[in-house]
């Protein structure tokens, strides 16, 4: 086989020469296009949905969360595979996609598929897509310890509003998730007592508080010929 292909070549140089010419040109254009990766993406195509359940324990975020939204993905377009992963309080589902399917395609098909599963989720559930990474990515956990007067609320506090948008705007950070702690919260004590002796029912109190967290542009009052 070897000899024919060289006696081939001998008989046909200036067609070898030529095949030679094109291939070195095709491969040179080819070169310029590629893109160059110090570590290349080894990963297919991949969207990450992250889900807080609040209060609720593996077991019953793995059954009432993640087995639900796995269902749902499942058969989708370009789905090559679907896991997840519960703990306290939060599950996570990775969708697993064909190699030549477009990521921003990948998000699309997710993001319509979710919207059917939100409606069968526990109250409050927000399934929500993770930024694009890669698996190439690195994470790193960060933990804030209270000392002295200090509390776990003061320390969840400064990471939701102080250590999480300053992380968020370095280059290259494409997520931060703040998890345990105490959340800040605002908390309207009161008696059947004192609602009877206002006269008030309980829902009448629930939506006075609700209405008094309500960010509300302002306008203008008219009178007559005046605008103030």
């Amino acid at each position: 086989m070897l000899n024919h292909i060289i006696l081939f070549s001998l008989r046909n140089r200036p067609l070898v020469i030529a095949a030679t010419v094109v291939l070195f040109v095709y491969g040179g254009y080819r070169a310029t296009k590629l893109s160059i990766d110090v570590f290349p993406d080894l990963n297919r195509p991949t969207v990450t949905i992250m889900t807080e359940s609040h209060g609720l324990a593996p077991e019953e975020v793995e059954v009432l969360v993640s087995f639900r939204i796995e269902s749902a993905m499942n058969g989708a377009t370009g789905v090559r595979r679907v896991r997840s992963a519960s703990g306290i309080g939060i599950s996570i589902v990775w969708v697993e996609f064909d190699w030549d399917t477009d990521i921003y395609r990948a998000r699309q098909i997710v993001s319509e598929k979710l919207q059917l599963v939100r409606g069968s989720l526990p109250q409050g559930m927000n399934p929500t897509m993770t930024p694009i990474t890669s698996i190439m990515g690195e994470i790193m956990l960060i933990g804030l310890r209270a000392e002295g007067e200090a509390t776990q609320m003061d320390s969840r506090t400064l990471a939701d509003w102080v250590l999480r948008p300053r992380l968020l705007a370095t280059p290259g950070i494409a997520q931060v998730t703040v998890m345990g702690g105490e959340l800040k919260q605002y908390q309207v004590l009161t008696s059947p007592e004192r609602l009877a002796e206002h006269d008030v029912t309980l829902d009448e109190l629930t939506l006075a508080v609700q209405k008094s967290n309500t960010a509300m542009g302002g306008g203008f009052l008219l009178s007559k010929d005046q605008e103030s």
